[in-house]
């Protein structure tokens, strides 16, 4: 820093007699006010003067009368007047401690006189006085340089420095506070940090330092008498738990070694448990002390734990402040009368992992372990609480009275108590279970013991297992009927379209008949819905590239939400594959889209993203029940609606659960997403919350591709591409089929329709028949069309000896019970499925198709 020496500026003196500054303001007024007096004198001397003088004599009458008022009432002064500045430089000259007021670069402006007595006086200047006096030790350095670098930043700062004693008065610590400041002549905000003055003001804290120093050695004092007491004494602060202080006693308790415990940071919960954190939290809060004693385990550093009794006490009024905790070491001899024995019985009641409590003649609890407090009263203490009033918190009142009438057999010494269960917590997702058993009576002692075990885990599981039972059951169902209703839907479409070939579109029986054909396809669309919920659909797998598949069906989806809904589709690049079936996936993606359309009435956003999840990720969601960490393709389709309550989304894929209006839905959508979703290996997860809308998520299980094999993604059609597509193909053939089905209008309106375009059939009503019909046919049958499920031989057994009297014969498999199990039962791949119900073009179709091969 620049430096030089102080300007000293004394004090103007109040004096109008001795001011020069005041005698040179008026000199030039005297010397005017003597040469009018010459030249008046002259008038006077000439004896014409005399009405003139009267004139001047009136004039300085009223001058001396104005002058007078003037001096009286303040606004005429005959002496300087003294500036503010020469106030304050007054001032700052009289005070007792050090001031200089300089610029931002160092240069000295102004010091006072209590600069030079306690730094000493320098060639160089106040501020090299300085620098000599406090550069003497790192500190002082320290401190120099951090005030020197504020001052020239323009920014205030205080450093508290230790002097030297070497000169007699000189303070033994001093308070150094620098800031800047702007003069009145300038703005505060126009003015750069460098363009402000800075004042520098030394001050004597010695006192307080002295204070400051006798405070902490009662401190020091105190807390050392608190490590010698035979007591454990901890302060723990309220925010997380983070132990503050802890005297040595409770350390050697705790197997660390002196002082090692209060500066490892540690957090009570490491000691108590995360549980007996929150307990402790709770009785300081009480107001009865008697309240805040518990018997409690704490763990030491090597594992093992203590027995302590505990007392909790809040510090003051203000919880934010914490807790204390005063505790005795119930294992130190001499300091509880208690055994061995006796200990050891209070080790196991504290250390128990279900609750237990032990209850007085009158019903109250008289004691009771931690995990008691934890599962019934949600960590609060319960002495002197009444059983029923604890027990009955959440208790409905049927629960209430069994509770009561429990209690009552209990305290009057009957046994052979049956377990009641009754709910816990806020939101009473907690079940508990209660054991209740009488006491032999004892003077004085406890008359029954309550036993609490968690059975939130087996309620939950009971009701997985019950659903997963009814969900089996609803598809055994469904699985059983699918065969005869589908067998029924097949003669309704088939012969609606054997009738649509003989009526033209003008006719009036047309459009009867489509509706006849409509509601078939409906029906249709039903059975597959819950053979989908069953997971016993028959795929047609093959290897899908989710994004194209999503991308397809942009065309269909934007008809499906309408306008109201923005539809957006992204696609992560370099998907990998999966292997299923494209159609049922088709019908997976449009369910999910018309659901979240039905969620958003007046329109919001959908977007349907695919992307790839690694195993690495997979691995946050290993707690989620039912899924298994691995690669994924995971399709997610979001949605800004209503969003579902939590009790809604528990019944989601429960078949014929609907929140739509009657006839707007049938409650299997979800249901069948579930199921074709599980049967392809995959996973679905539900993400809802009220007002936010919903997100499914489809986890499909990557399929790795091996060397040379080729992928060719099959896209799913829908029913009206697929018919319009077939209605325009050529379906006529020759050939002689051998047509095997057990129901007759199924098997009649398949031979019509066969022989309308051109083929020869035989028809077989069973195995049995059609073995005898290719006997009696030697050479002649081309394809033979089975159904699977015949009485007498079904169509796997069927095809066993087909195959053995011709290996080449060509067989096509129709079956309205679709069971995939049966292609691992054939041993062979080598033939043609087509399930029920189906229509005319695509049995011809398929007839046509496998000839051709």
């Amino acid at each position: 820093m620049k430096d030089r020496e102080a300007l000293r500026i004394d004090a103007a003196p109040v004096d109008p007699l001795n001011s020069a500054e005041g005698f040179g303001g008026f000199l030039p007024i005297i010397i005017v006010a003597a040469a009018g007096g010459s030249v008046l004198f002259g008038l006077l001397a000439s004896g014409s003067g005399e009405p003139l003088l009267l004139t001047v004599i009136a004039l300085l009458a009223m001058f001396g009368i104005f002058m007078l008022f003037g001096i009286a009432a303040g606004h005429i002064r005959l002496g300087a007047r003294a500036t503010p500045s020469d106030f304050l430089k007054a001032a700052i000259d009289a005070h007792d401690e050090p001031h200089i007021i300089a610029n931002a670069d160092g240069t000295v402006l102004y010091a006072n006189a209590a600069v030079e007595r306690i730094l000493g006086r320098h060639e160089a200047g106040p501020f090299s006085a300085l620098e000599t006096l406090l550069t003497s030790d790192a500190e002082g350095t320290q401190a120099y340089f951090q005030l020197t670098r504020a001052a020239e930043r323009g920014e205030a700062r205080r450093e508290d420095v230790r002097l030297r004693p070497s000169v007699a008065g000189r303070p033994s610590w001093v308070r150094i506070s620098v800031r800047p400041f702007a003069t009145s002549d300038q703005s505060s905000e126009d003015v750069s940090p460098r363009q402000r003055l800075v004042s520098w003001q030394i001050t004597d804290v010695s006192g307080e330092k002295s204070r400051e120093a006798q405070h902490i050695e009662k401190l020091e004092a105190s807390l050392a008498a608190f490590d010698a007491m035979p007591a454990g004494f901890m302060w723990v602060s309220s925010v997380g738990g983070a132990i503050l202080h802890v005297n040595a006693a409770f350390e050697q308790w705790l197997g660390y070694p002196a002082g090692a415990l209060r500066v490892r940071n540690l957090g009570l919960a490491e000691l108590a448990g995360t549980e007996g954190l929150r307990l402790l939290k709770l009785m300081a809060t009480i107001a009865d002390a008697d309240q805040r004693v518990i018997d409690l385990d704490l763990t030491r550093q090597d594992g093992r734990i203590v027995a302590l009794t505990l007392l909790v006490e809040p510090v003051g009024d203000q919880s934010e402040l914490g807790f204390t905790i005063t505790a005795i070491n119930r294992q130190t001899a001499g300091l509880v009368d208690r055994g061995q024995q006796d200990v050891r019985a209070s080790q196991f009641f504290q250390s128990a992992p279900f609750g237990i409590a032990a209850l007085d003649a009158e019903g109250r609890i008289a004691n009771c372990n931690t995990a008691f407090m934890r599962m019934v009263l949600d960590g609060k203490p319960a002495q002197d609480v009444l059983a029923a009033e604890a027990l009955c918190r959440t208790a409905d009142p049927e629960e209430r009275l069994r509770i009561e009438a429990g209690l009552g057999e209990a305290l009057t010494g009957r046994g052979n108590i049956q377990p009641i269960e009754i709910t816990a917590g806020a939101q009473r997702e907690f079940t508990r279970r209660i054991y209740m058993s009488p006491l032999a009576a004892v003077q004085g002692g406890a008359a029954a013991a309550l036993y609490v075990m968690d059975a939130t885990e087996q309620k939950v599981l009971e009701g997985r297992v019950a659903q997963a039972q009814k969900m089996e059951a609803v598809g055994n169902l469904a699985g059983g009927i699918a065969h005869d209703f589908n067998n029924v839907l097949t003669a309704i479409i088939g012969f609606s379209d054997l009738l649509l070939q003989t009526h033209r579109p003008s006719d009036a029986a047309y459009r009867d008949i489509k509706n006849i054909q409509s509601a078939a396809n409906r029906a249709a669309s039903l059975v597959a819905g819950l053979l989908g919920f069953s997971r016993k659909q028959t795929q047609q797998v093959t290897v899908v590239d989710v994004g194209d598949v999503t991308s397809e069906m942009m065309p269909v989806l934007k008809t499906q939400v309408g306008e109201k809904i923005d539809l957006k589709i992204q696609a992560e690049r370099d998907l990998w594959y999966v292997k299923a079936d494209s159609n049922q996936l088709y019908q997976v993606v449009l369910n999910l889209v018309r659901n979240a359309r039905d969620a958003m009435p007046n329109g919001g956003k959908l977007t349907i993203k695919t992307r790839n999840v690694t195993e690495r990720e997979s691995q946050k969601m290993s707690g989620v029940p039912g899924f298994t960490p691995g690669e994924y393709v995971v399709i997610e389709v979001a949605d800004t609606g209503t969003g579902m309550a939590p009790e809604v989304m528990e019944k989601i894929f429960e078949p014929f659960f609907t929140t739509k209006g009657v006839g707007k839905g049938t409650g299997l959508g979800l249901a069948s997403v579930y199921g074709i979703v599980k049967q392809s290996g995959g996973f679905i997860q539900p993400e809802s919350e009220i007002g936010k809308g919903t997100t499914f998520k489809v986890f499909l299980p990557r399929y790795f591709v091996e060397d040379g094999e080729d992928v060719e993604t099959v896209l799913p059609q829908t029913i009206a591409a697929a018919k319009k597509q077939l209605t325009a193909t050529d379906l006529t053939g020759t050939g002689r089929v051998l047509l095997v089905e057990d129901e007759p209008d199924v098997r009649h309106f398949a031979a019509r329709a066969l022989r309308r375009q051109g083929y020869q059939v035989v028809e077989a009503a069973d195995g049995l028949e059609a073995l005898e019909l290719m006997a009696a046919n030697e050479g002649q049958i081309d394809i033979v069309v089975s159904d699977v499920v015949m009485p007498e031989m079904d169509g796997p057994a069927l095809f066993k000896e087909l195959r053995k009297r011709n290996p080449s014969i060509k067989v096509i498999f129709v079956s309205g019970y679709p069971n995939e199990a049966f292609r691992e039962t054939m041993g062979s791949d080598d033939f043609a499925f087509l399930p029920k119900p189906f229509s005319l073009p695509q049995l011809a179709a398929k007839v046509k198709d496998e000839l051709a091969k």
